[in-house]
């Protein structure tokens, strides 16, 4: 966008030695109504004030984007000020809490050209104004023709520059990064490079998953860049980098099913402008700020990413207790503290390793909890998370003693991450200090107060009624063991076979595992619904010729069965997406009712699994493992057989149809 077409020298006022925020917003907006930009100047004013309500407007180096969109304006427009003192920093709130504003850019957006033409103006602007040299140039211009001039310049340089870029293919970066950090970050990638390749476009994606960051995009990559595509379910790390570079926020999942869309979306149409800081970038240019739900839901996901490893670990050593204990017939008491003292060396070493295993598990609720509230709110919110977590974990029973105290579980969990996360940010984003004590706030200010918010909110609601809950809970699952067996494992089983490893699937083995944890349910149906889909239909499209006579996946899918049914035996259930992707009213209620189907049959022959582990690496640990084999292999066939009858159903309705047509 030309800067220079939508400005005028009469909306240029240099060196005004105007007092407040106010003075420079009715200013600027009388101006507007002179030349004519604006019909009604109180409606573009309160349009005006209503998005200075949404966020900071000023960013740093002393300037501040003002801007309203409204039915009152009735062409794009620009009016630039500079003042002759700058105004406190309290007096235009910046998201840098020392900015004072005196380079001030009030722009007027149609309501009819909210989308491309508002964006466009936005981003180039504030691409523009992170050019530190011209900053300091339009501070120091005295006439309205030099502002104009410097705001024209890059049009000039873009001229002389175009047969280059037209040579230079356009240059994505992306990031990808799921909760676990397994398939759905690499998939999303692979999806992104296709579709890339299918638009001539380059592109280099980072994947930020469960072996770190690998690919990692270098500091020449991001010179070059036209933009970022962040398809992340968890915050993704080292947003600062892209600084100035356009930038479309979406869920990992998104490019398996919109990958070229994609691309365009971010060439043409983003979301806005990566901002300076991590936090900050969050909110578009847009001033759209991402809705507190959605804040909610990636930072759940977030803390389950964090979380995972140490179940894993824990899980391991437990399991290797209890896989040793069964050689020497003391699987039953390898807990037991006399164990400690047994004259066989093994079976102490084994003893202390199941009691380190129970130990790390402890820690899952402070991890989780720590690394939600700082998805929410950075750095400063870890500490009181952290807390938070211990305190839903319950180790104030433990230090005190009281063997009775049942912690708060995954929901205080929760409860306490989302509070801390959300108090952090709001005392950060308005507590604002002298410079010579900036650095109480993270020291002393924002973990005094939200570690203090966080005890009495644990002692005088957290607790009694979330612990409560889980109280409740037990007595219930003893009272009506059958009955609350049943529904328990239908609603683990659907949740967890629903999107495959997806967001849904991780909040339902949060649950899961905190309950378990708490010891109100077992994992046993939990650990089933991962592997019976993937293994289900990977069956079926190995069976499906010798059942109906004839195959009713195609080729492709037929690919994808194989690496399905292998990576269920593995617990991936990603390997099953393909299917859901492609006939997804098929594929997810079958998935729903064969992961429940055979949940809910061994858990109701008596098998019973504790720990986290699911498929081949946790079948040593499992109790009753008949009960167990018989529910998967009912699952499974159910999932085979159900998907071959109804696509070859379909199949042979489409060729009746065809038939009858001719």
């Amino acid at each position: 966008m030309d800067m220079t077409l939508i400005t005028d020298p009469s909306l240029i006022f240099l060196h005004q030695d105007w007092q407040s925020k106010e003075e420079v917003l009715d200013h600027l907006i009388n101006a507007f109504a002179s030349e004519g930009v604006v019909n009604d100047k109180a409606v573009y004013k309160q349009a005006v004030l209503d998005r200075e309500k949404i966020s900071e407007t000023g960013f740093e180096n002393g300037f501040a984007i003002p801007h309203g969109k409204s039915e009152a304006v009735t062409k794009p427009a620009v009016a630039i000020v500079t003042l002759k003192k700058p105004l406190a920093s309290a007096a235009w709130p910046s998201t840098d809490p020392t900015n004072q504003v005196e380079l001030i850019f009030l722009l007027a957006i149609p309501e009819s050209q909210k989308g491309d033409a508002y964006l466009k103006i936005l981003s180039d602007l504030a691409v523009r104004l992170m050019d530190e040299k011209l900053v300091d140039q339009l501070k120091h211009a005295n006439t309205a023709d030099q502002v104009i001039q410097l705001l024209g310049k890059k049009n000039q340089e873009a001229t002389t520059t175009i047969k280059e870029t037209k040579q230079r293919p356009k240059q994505i970066l992306a990031i990808t990064a799921c909760a676990t950090g397994i398939a759905h970050t690499y998939m999303a990638a692979e999806a992104l490079q296709k579709a890339a390749a299918a638009k001539g476009v380059q592109i280099h994606v980072e994947k930020q998953g469960a072996n770190g960051i690998e690919d990692g995009i270098t500091p020449e990559m991001l010179k070059d860049a036209d933009g970022v595509i962040f398809a992340t379910d968890i915050a993704a790390k080292g947003k600062e980098r892209f600084k100035g570079i356009p930038f479309v926020q979406t869920k990992v999942a998104e490019p398996l099913k919109h990958g070229e869309a994609m691309i365009d979306q971010v060439l043409n149409h983003p979301d806005g402008v990566v901002q300076g800081e991590a936090a900050a970038s969050e909110v578009a240019t847009t001033g759209k700020k991402q809705s507190w739900q959605s804040t909610l839901m990636q930072s759940v996901m977030t803390g389950i990413s964090y979380m995972i490893p140490i179940l894993v670990a824990a899980g391991v050593m437990i399991g290797l207790s209890q896989i040793g204990a069964s050689f020497f017939g003391l699987n039953k008491v390898i807990g037991d503290p006399k164990m400690a003292t047994n004259a066989n060396q093994m079976i102490v070493l084994l003893y202390y390793m199941g009691q380190c295993g129970n130990m790390a598990m402890k820690f899952m609720y402070p991890i989780f909890t720590a690394f939600m509230a700082y998805s929410i709110a950075d750095r400063p919110a870890i500490a009181p998370g952290f807390v938070g977590g211990a305190f839903a974990a319950g180790f104030q029973f433990i230090l005190l003693g009281n063997a009775k105290g049942i912690p708060s579980g995954f929901f205080g969990a929760l409860f306490l991450g989302a509070l801390v996360g959300f108090l952090v940010k709001y005392m950060n984003e308005h507590i604002h200090l002298n410079k010579n004590f900036s650095a109480m706030k993270p020291m002393l200010i924002l973990p005094g107060v939200s570690i203090l918010v966080v005890f009495l909110a644990n002692f005088f609601i957290v607790d009694p009624v979330f612990g409560g809950l889980n109280a409740w809970l037990q007595q219930m699952v003893l009272t009506y063991k059958d009955s609350s067996e049943v529904l328990l494992s239908s609603i683990i089983a659907c949740l967890t076979a629903f999107d495959l490893g997806g967001p849904v699937n991780k909040a339902a083995g949060a649950v899961a595992i905190g309950m378990a944890a708490d010891k109100v349910f077992p994992l046993t149906p939990r650990v089933l619904s991962i592997v019976i889909p993937p293994i289900g239909i990977g069956l079926a499209t190995l069976i499906d010729k010798y059942v109906v006579g004839r195959h009713v996946f195609d080729e492709d899918l037929r690919v994808s069965g194989k690496t399905s049914l292998l990576l269920g035996f593995l617990a991936i259930g990603e390997g099953a997406i393909p299917f859901a992707l492609a006939n997804p009213l098929i594929t997810i209620p079958i998935n729903m009712l064969g992961a429940t189907l055979g949940s809910v049959t061994a858990v109701l022959l008596g098998a019973v699994q504790w720990y986290p582990l699911p498929a081949v690496w946790g079948w040593p640990l499992v109790q009753n493992f008949p009960a167990y084999a018989v529910g998967i292999l009912v699952g499974v066939l159910f999932i085979a057989l159900t998907n071959i009858f109804i696509r070859f159903h379909i199949i042979r309705k489409k060729e009746k149809t065809t038939t009858a047509v001719k």
